[in-house]
């Protein structure tokens, strides 16, 4: 699968929000766990999108090493497991992606526990429909902390994870697009969810 991502012509804050909303997604995918940017209420700045940035890339590695897991370990058949294929080498380039973009800054990759989450194929969906709509949620509530360029950068991927949360969403049976828009939630709230799946090693 080639997994890079292709540069889209310069986009606007407003142009990229409309998508973000339209897709249910938001830039690229992430967290710094623990990291208090529900707090930030600042206006964009290159500190504030290394923040933001430093966020995404933990959901990333979170999401990348879930896929990898499920995929040596769940005995997936079928569009089931060509969904944690794909999905897994699209986490794996925007983890890539971020650490490039974040250079130095770039942490370096959590412990993770997933348990029974990757242990079999009805578990893997569940968990996985659970993950990519919480990133939407994650990465709607962060886009508009960043600043035009790094919103230029956010765009690359802005509408790949709405589309895994739809394509989950269709596999089990469920409306790929439930809503019109999906709001945000703040990090805190971001984090709550996380650590109630058990995850976070």
């Amino acid at each position: 699968m080639d997994s890079s991502i292709d540069r889209p012509s310069g986009r606007s804050r407003s142009s990229f929000l409309r998508v973000a909303a339209g897709t249910g997604t938001v830039f690229v995918g992430s967290l710094v766990f623990g990291q208090d940017l529900a707090a930030s209420d600042a206006p964009p700045s290159a500190a504030q999108d290394r923040r933001v940035f430093q966020y995404a890339l933990q959901l990333e590695y979170l999401q990348a090493a879930f896929y990898a897991e499920a995929v040596q370990r769940a005995s997936l058949r079928g569009e089931l497991r060509e969904f944690a294929e794909v999905v897994g080498g699209h986490e794996r380039a925007h983890v890539a992606f971020l650490k490039k973009a974040l250079g130095p800054a770039a942490g370096k990759a959590p412990s993770f526990d997933f348990g029974d989450a990757t242990s079999d194929a009805k578990r893997f969906g569940a968990a996985a429909y659970e993950l990519e709509n919480i990133g939407v949620s994650a990465y709607n509530g962060q886009g508009a902390k960043l600043t035009d360029g790094a919103l230029e950068q956010a765009a690359e991927i802005v509408s790949v994870e709405g589309r895994h949360a739809g394509w989950i969403g269709t596999l089990l049976g469920k409306p790929p697009a439930p809503r019109a828009a999906d709001p945000g939630l703040d990090a805190n709230a971001v984090m709550a969810q996380l650590k109630a799946t058990g995850f976070l090693g």
